[in-house]
């Protein structure tokens, strides 16, 4: 299927969409509990549940409207798929909690292995985006892998130690507010790395 143009509004509102509508759905049912086949869940776990098939359909929209989906689009929703299945069956909320850790912990060490084989996974996966020089891509995957790797323990320490209620609002908000930032204040940190729409990258390998 051919790559198309999408709104960048639409883009937006399915990719942050899903996460909105579980902080939503948590918000209005998070005291009560459903007795559902003769098992009792918590409303944290059925708003889990009910986001698992809702980030699919954004995600298939994405794939439908765009004609392609990232691999980290990919990844998030099989590890959401496998949580979310865990987190039904025995009926614990933990393992929906922890799915942020593997995401943002699995993210750290693929970019790590990279930077070990001295590349940037980075730049092969947003290097049509963003042109730059090699070498800012490699200060900026390092950056990035650091970044990742504290999101991932912070979820751990939070979950772990805070009420779910907290946990939900920080995974909401602050989580992607952070990471946002975070990327931002790096790519205008490397400007100087940027290419100029028509030139070549003389450091690409």
């Amino acid at each position: 299927m051919a790559n198309r143009k999408i709104n960048p509004l639409a883009k937006q509102a399915l990719e942050l969409g899903p996460t909105l509508v579980f902080f939503a759905i948590y918000m209005l049912i998070k005291d009560r509990t459903f007795h559902i086949w003769g098992t009792d869940y918590s409303g944290f776990i059925v708003a889990a549940l009910i986001f698992v098939p809702i980030l699919l359909v954004s995600i298939a929209a994405l794939w439908a409207l765009s004609g392609e989906l990232s691999r980290m689009q990919i990844f998030t929703g099989v590890v959401v798929i496998f949580f979310g299945g865990l987190t039904a069956w025995f009926n614990d909320e933990r393992f929906f909690k922890m799915k942020t850790t593997i995401v943002y912990g699995t993210f750290a060490v693929l970019l790590g292995i990279g930077l070990l084989r001295g590349k940037s996974y980075l730049q092969w996966i947003l290097g049509p985006a963003l042109p730059m020089q090699t070498e800012g891509w490699m200060i900026l995957t390092r950056r990035l892998t650091l970044g990742f790797a504290v999101l991932a323990v912070a979820n751990e320490v939070i979950w772990r130690t805070q009420s779910t209620e907290l946990w939900v609002k920080l995974e909401t908000f602050a989580f992607p507010l952070a990471l946002f930032l975070f990327l931002m204040l790096q790519i205008g940190a490397l400007n100087r790395y940027m290419i100029e729409p028509g030139k070549d990258d003389a450091d690409k390998n």
